[in-house]
Order: structure tokens, then C-alpha cells, then sequence
């Protein structure tokens, strides 16, 4: 068995990572440098929300598991995208967007939807992305998904004036069930191959509501 067709997934950190509004931004800064100190090293800040992300339980619920406390295979195993690229700004991602993949759709399974918003990153537009309807994230806990991705900010609409939003339905959801989410993703229209493979472990924050990762699809040959 070897690895094949890796997919870097994962937006770059740094002081042009787009934020979630309200979020902390990144900063990274030089601590000491091979002149100065003999060795380099960078100082950083973010949020727990930074870039490329996952959410644990906990982001949205109380009792919830924290990044650390999760099972590794939450965050590894084979995928199933969803196009729902033909969608506009505040397009909602429905039942029939799911329906054509419903075999692959099973525990083990990480289900990324391909909005192609990760296009607008860094801009205004990138806030108003599509957003999974609560009755389709329902229907896919339903069938054993308990890992979701997308190329976008939020798995729910992002509220804004005028357009409060209903509640983050799809975080509380998927929280109830003890699954994870993973926002931020990027070139997912490069997983061209069949039988993916997606890993999108994040860093071990302690007690944390989510945590940067790497996420990357592969190929798996024989």
C-alpha cells in the first residue's frame, strides 16, 4: 500500500487568515532570532476558531467533549463530497444535494460539501456562503455522519445585520451527537479521485471548543 494525490485542504496562518467576525486575528511574531539568540522562534496568537478549523462538541454545548477528549477517529476516515456548487450567496444545502451520495453516507464517513466558496476568501462575499439546512444535517447524523467539512465559514448561516441568523441549528445538532465540523476548507474541487481519504486532526488544545488543522485528502493505492 502506498499514498498517493495529496490535497492540501488547509488555508495558510498568518496575519491574512481571514477571521470569523468577532474572533481573535493571528499574529505571528518573531521571539528570537539565529542573530540575536542562536536559534529562530515565532510567537503566536489566534483564536481556537483560526482558519482552517474543527469545532468540538463543545463550541455549542456545555457538557460537550473538548478537542482534546475526542476520539481520534473522529477526525480521519473516508469521504464522501457533496457538490453544492450550484448554489448563490446564503444558498441553503438541502436533501437532494445529499441523496445522490446516501450509500457512502455511514459511521466512519467525512462528509465534505463542496460550495466553492473558499474562491471568496478574504473578501466580504466569503460571509455570505451557503449553509446546511438543519433537516439535511438531521438526515445525515441520521445515517451515521458524525464528521462534516465544508469550503466556507460556517456550517450555519453567519448572522449580519438585517440576517440574525436561527440559532447555529447545525452546530447544536451535530454537537448533540458528539460529531465535529470542520470549517475553512479550501480547494475541495482538487479531490478529483475516487475513494478519497481526508485526515483533519487538530492541534490538542486543552479544555478547548475547537483547534486548528491540517486537513488533507490522499489517495490510498494498493
Amino acid at each position: 500500500m502506498r499514498l498517493g494525490s495529496f490535497v492540501d485542504l488547509s488555508h495558510p496562518l498568518g496575519a491574512d487568515t481571514d477571521v470569523y467576525p468577532g474572533d481573535p486575528e493571528v499574529r505571528l511574531q518573531t521571539h528570537a532570532t539565529i542573530e540575536a539568540d542562536g536559534f529562530n522562534l515565532l510567537a503566536v496568537r489566534m483564536g481556537s476558531q483560526s482558519g482552517t478549523h474543527v469545532d468540538a462538541p463543545f463550541h455549542f454545548s456545555p457538557e460537550g467533549a473538548r478537542i482534546d477528549e475526542l476520539p481520534l477517529a473522529l477526525f480521519a476516515g473516508p469521504a464522501v463530497v457533496v457538490d453544492a456548487s450550484d448554489l448563490g450567496p446564503h444558498g441553503r444545502i438541502e436533501r437532494r444535494h445529499l441523496e445522490p451520495v446516501e450509500a457512502g453516507l455511514r459511521e466512519g464517513v467525512v462528509l465534505l460539501l463542496r460550495t466553492g466558496w473558499s474562491g471568496r476568501y478574504g473578501t466580504d462575499g466569503y460571509y455570505d456562503h451557503p449553509f446546511l439546512d438543519a433537516g439535511a444535517c438531521s438526515w445525515a447524523l441520521d445515517r451515521g455522519v458524525r464528521t462534516f467539512g465544508l469550503d466556507a465559514p460556517s456550517i450555519d448561516e453567519t448572522p449580519a445585520a438585517g440576517r440574525p441568523g436561527a440559532g447555529y441549528p447545525c452546530h447544536r445538532l451535530i454537537a448533540a451527537a458528539g460529531g465535529v465540523i470542520c470549517e475553512n476548507l479550501t480547494r475541495l474541487e482538487a479531490v478529483t479521485f475516487d475513494d478519497p481519504f481526508v485526515a483533519l486532526f487538530p492541534i490538542p488544545l486543552q479544555g478547548a471548543d475547537g483547534a486548528p488543522v491540517r486537513a488533507v485528502a490522499y489517495r490510498v493505492e494498493e
